[in-house]
């Protein structure tokens, strides 16, 4: 008769697995679904921009990382049904934060799916734009695409985000630690979404429908720049 060994581990306190595509396929749902409306502001255009928007960067990122930190905090299983919730909720602010960054350049009518995908999401995954963002000298130029180019765009994103997010998922064993390490991750990357629409916002923003639109203004950019020579 085999002896039963009590000290070998169990799984059943364990997070039921779940496959990368899986979490993925959730992940850029959700990017779709979040992008689909710009946030209104209560903020008015402001005579120092640059203030009032690390203003405003900060006081989001410190709300951002309380509330990343604190859905971090339950251990274990519970830990993970967190992760896409919190997600959510940090991108919620972020948003918030482009929509209000914006209304104090006095650009808030210039926001669209495209900029506030780029503003929330360039600093994850910059390659995952190539197709979607034009620089041209101070300007950017955004196509404007069809929903399958958004929906392409949101899947390089998505995966980008999960293989971040699952490695987080880990730490949610160590609840206080993890809970300290996802709450700084939050507070940086919130100041890195206020980076990018600042620098959005400080240049030209135009958008095109297609390449040849796109050639157009890079014609018009150079011949701009050629008079400024002269």
């Amino acid at each position: 008769m085999t002896e039963r060994n009590d000290t070998q581990p169990s799984n059943t306190n364990l997070p039921a697995v779940i496959t990368q595509d899986d979490a993925s396929n959730r992940v850029t749902r959700a990017i779709l679904d979040f992008i689909s409306q710009i946030p209104d502001s209560k903020v008015h255009s402001h005579r120092d921009p640059d203030v009032e928007a690390r203003r405003l960067a900060n006081r989001a990122a410190q709300r951002a990382a309380v509330t990343a930190g604190t859905l971090a905090l339950p251990p274990g299983p519970l830990g993970w049904l967190t992760i896409l919730p919190e997600l959510i909720t940090i991108w919620k602010i972020q948003a918030q934060l482009v929509s209000d960054i914006a209304a104090a350049y006095g650009k808030h009518a210039e926001l669209g799916r495209e900029q506030m995908l780029w503003c929330l999401f360039r600093h994850t995954s910059a390659q995952a734009f190539r197709d979607l963002v034009v620089r041209l000298g101070d300007r950017l130029i955004f196509r404007r695409v069809s929903y399958g180019v958004i929906e392409r765009v949101a899947k390089q994103i998505g995966v980008k985000v999960t293989q971040r997010a699952l490695g987080e998922g880990l730490s949610r064993w160590m609840p206080v630690i993890g809970a300290i390490g996802v709450g700084g991750y939050a507070y940086y990357d919130t100041r890195q979404v206020a980076a990018t629409a600042m620098a959005m916002l400080k240049s030209e923003i135009g958008v095109a429908e297609g390449d040849d639109d796109v050639s157009v203004v890079a014609t018009q950019t150079q011949e701009v720049q050629a008079t400024r020579l002269h």
